[in-house]
């Protein structure tokens, strides 16, 4: 099925959320309530609501928001070879990012031969999108609005989900696979778990965006691993400026 796919229709995405309040003390009366109310299962005498805030807050849209999003596509150059190019839409302001994000969707990925692909992004990446851009006030566009089509009419694809074979049991990070396949990544100085740190302490929305940006590179590598095709060199990796 994958060698059949166009290249040049999908556009790979990586997403990095922040909460939209740093610190569990400084949520209103009624968002504690109602965080503890989504989260009482978790709670025990070894882990407060602080520290589930801590640990959860970013990965629910309720109590989240996006703070980038990282797009890629394969593009066939004139000489033959396969380059990745990047953009990053990235902003304090969530609505600003999230209609810079729509344009481009509705530019060009606009019809159900567009295809997005991320890692775990069918149970992550594209509902917190979606999800955002409700809260937002913001219509949903063609490749985002899933709502009543069957599952195979839904132009999504999860290189996590491909990877599972049909086993639900298990989870496959996206840095796992990259080292299975052999797929070189570069170091990074941050990892997930210091998103949320580096918004709010460091102000450095830049190096969120460089991280996710990686993120979508290697994403890309692994579905062309999957589909059987070759890596794409690093010297035809283009970033966003």
């Amino acid at each position: 099925m994958l060698e059949k796919i166009n290249l040049e229709k999908v556009l790979f995405l990586d997403i990095e959320t922040a909460p939209q309040t740093y610190k569990y003390d400084d949520l209103d009366s009624s968002k504690k309530h109602l965080f503890e109310s989504k989260t009482r299962f978790m709670h025990n005498e070894e882990k407060s609501y602080e520290m589930i805030y801590g640990e959860r807050s970013s990965i629910y849209a309720e109590f989240g928001k996006i703070i980038c999003i990282s797009v890629g596509f394969v593009h066939t150059t004139s000489t033959g070879s396969k380059q990745i190019r990047l953009k990053s839409f990235y902003h304090d302001d969530e609505e600003t990012l999230l209609r810079q994000f729509i344009s481009l969707l509705d530019d060009r990925y606009n019809t159900l031969q567009h295809i997005l692909c991320g890692h775990n992004a069918k149970e992550f990446d594209f509902p917190y999108i979606c999800r955002r851009m409700l809260v937002n006030g913001l219509k949903l566009p063609v490749v985002l609005d899933i709502a009543g089509k069957k599952p195979w009419e839904v132009p999504h694809l999860d290189t996590m989900e491909l990877w599972k074979f049909g086993d639900y049991k298990s989870y496959t990070s996206l840095p796992l696979l990259c080292n299975i396949f052999n797929i070189p990544t570069p170091k990074d100085d941050i990892s997930g778990a210091d998103v949320a740190r580096v918004y709010y302490e460091e102000n450095d929305l830049e190096r969120i965006k460089v991280y996710c940006e990686k993120d979508v590179v290697a994403l890309i590598q692994v579905f062309l691993k999957m589909k059987g095709d070759a890596l794409v060199h690093e010297d035809e990796v283009v970033y966003s400026k």
